[in-house]
């Protein structure tokens, strides 16, 4: 027994040694080099604090001069410790931080009024401003590999499953974007109405449910409502487009170039329709599809009209690759969402913004600088901002109303259509279907054409030779 107890000693010495030996090979031969879920875990012990994370985001990442980088306040320890591998926090409450990729694009609100002035500083007048935006635009469309355009498919939308409502009707709609590519989304139009009407395209965001959520449905049947057509359509490799790719090719650069493609394929295609007004053509958008508001509105002069949700700030360009993964913003000499935004000038734009994410500094630092932009052609009064400042990341119902009364001002539409006897907008009459109503390939995917691209990797043997053909 007792040479038993004297090996178990003796083993739990040499433990002792080893770890004694890799503390003193802990040095700057190896970088002082240490995992990141180590270090974290240091962070909120020596902090305590809470970080949020899967496993797979410190999975086999390393932290060089890992001790090093511990610095007096937590905000400034985390910073030093993940910029060496791109990666930042958000805070999410006094003691909790949530690990995020994709964060190359953010810096500090005051970097952020920095680079305003900085952009200002090209322009003046109107004719310098245009001559800024003639730089950015083509450099754009080339950072997007959108110039010029891939030739358009021959074939003609998919249009299945009509549901006619209280005062609108909802078609399922999948347009062929390049051979074999599709994009799906529900098509809004009102029941009755005279002559030509407006068109919104209505990008969706990354929001759970995408597309089919209720605040979506309720935003585009309103809007038929009140006698426009409305498109809700799906982000790449999210919805419908599942059944052509995986949910991690959305976090490709190439998904920012399609779903830009797809929006110019579908106001295509509306457009075309007899009864679409070419004058009064709208965008707008939450987050991801707030991001996407912006750069078509810039990229696309067809678009009268815009309001980004949730989503402008002077130091937040994107958290997805779908926004900021092609080098947009990198276009001259670097520019900045605010900056993009001010394209849309002088078109009517609502930047709709709230306290709870990146967009809360809208009224006091980004919207000066949009009327600034916008005073330049006398119109400061067509750019406005409603901001709600106890309310979140969301496309809300607060927020939806203030967009009803924008572009019913300025697209005349008929809200009244939508009031109730107390003279406020009433969603109510809005039927919210089941995702499966709104399928267009049908349940499982059974109706999707033959033709169908499956896999990331035969959609850009696709694209290069769709633009390949586009430059000979």
């Amino acid at each position: 027994m007792r040479v038993r107890v004297d090996k178990i000693i003796l083993f739990l010495g040499l433990l002792l040694l080893i770890g004694s030996a890799k503390a003193q090979q802990n040095n700057s031969d190896n970088e002082y080099k240490k995992p990141l879920k180590e270090v974290l875990a240091d962070i909120e012990s020596r902090f305590h604090v809470k970080i949020k994370y899967s496993e797979d985001m410190v999975k086999d990442r390393w932290v060089t001069y890992a001790d090093w980088r511990i610095r007096p306040t937590v905000d400034e320890t985390l910073a030093t410790v993940l910029a060496p591998l791109d990666m930042k926090v958000n805070a999410e409450g006094e003691k909790t931080y949530k690990l995020k990729y994709y964060e190359y694009s953010r810096l500090t609100p005051e970097q952020g009024r920095e680079k305003l002035a900085y952009l200002s500083s090209f322009y003046h007048d109107q004719a310098s401003w245009e001559k800024r935006k003639a730089i950015l635009k083509p450099c754009m469309l080339q950072a997007l590999q959108l110039s010029p355009l891939p030739s358009k498919p021959v074939s003609k939308p998919i249009i299945t499953n009509k549901r006619v409502m209280d005062g609108y009707s909802i078609e399922n709609i999948a347009i062929e974007t390049l051979p074999g590519l599709y994009v799906s989304g529900s098509l809004y139009k009102p029941i009755k109405f005279k002559g030509k009407i407006p068109v919104f395209l209505c990008p969706d965001g990354h929001f759970g449910n995408g597309r089919y959520r209720a605040d979506e449905q309720y935003r585009c049947a309103t809007l038929a409502r009140m006698g426009a057509m409305a498109i809700s359509y799906d982000l790449f490799a999210w919805g419908e487009s599942l059944l052509q790719f995986k949910g991690q090719d959305h976090r490709r650069s190439l998904a920012m170039t399609i779903q830009a493609l797809n929006s110019f394929r579908i106001l295509d295609y509306l457009l075309s329709l007899k009864e679409a007004d070419p004058n009064r053509v709208a965008i707008t958008g939450a987050s991801g599809g707030g991001s996407h508001t912006m750069l078509m509105t810039a990229l696309d002069d067809r678009i009268k009209l815009s309001v980004p949700v949730v989503m402008l700030s002077s130091y937040f360009s994107g958290g997805c690759p779908c926004e900021s993964g092609q080098p947009v913003h990198l276009c001259g000499g670097g520019t900045n969402n605010d900056e993009i935004a001010a394209m849309a000038a002088p078109r009517p734009q609502l930047v709709i913004s709230d306290g709870g994410d990146w967009s809360t500094n809208v009224p006091d630092t980004d919207l000066p600088y949009l009327q600034k932009i916008y005073g330049y052609y006398g119109k400061q009064e067509l750019v406005a901002n409603a901001h709600f400042p106890k309310e979140g990341h969301d496309y809300g119902k607060s927020k939806r109303l203030a967009m009803y009364d924008f572009v019913a001002k300025y697209f005349r539409l008929n809200i009244n259509a939508v009031k109730g006897a107390d003279g406020k907008v009433d969603e109510s009459k809005v039927t919210i279907e089941k995702f499966p109503a709104m399928y267009v390939f049908g349940a499982q995917g059974e109706n999707l054409p033959a033709n169908a691209i499956h896999g990331f990797e035969q959609l850009q043997k696709v694209f290069a030779q769709a633009t390949q053909s586009q430059t000979k």
